[in-house]
């Protein structure tokens, strides 16, 4: 599949995996709940294979701007009424 469909489809269910970690790592750091959505979007992109195909040529430049992406996520919905 094309890296690109692979890649928005982790995004897609960004939201909801933020909010079942939530439930699930309630007592948890943030890290470690950060660090589980980053595990399971990576497998979700299977960023192995695309590092191994060359569509990722920075894979921690990569891990790192899906951190951004789930941290920017939860911010939006720790504003949002969610968060309530």
């Amino acid at each position: 599949m094309n890296f690109l469909k692979l890649f928005l489809r982790g995004i897609a269910i960004l939201p909801s995996l933020v909010q079942g970690i939530e439930q699930i790592y309630g007592a948890k750091t943030g890290d470690e709940k950060r660090a589980a959505a980053l595990e399971i979007v990576s497998s979700a992109i299977k960023m192995t294979d695309a590092v191994a195909a060359k569509n990722i040529v920075n894979a921690d430049d990569f891990t790192k701007g899906l951190g951004a992406v789930i941290d920017g996520v939860v911010a939006c919905l720790n504003a949002s009424i969610w968060a309530q």
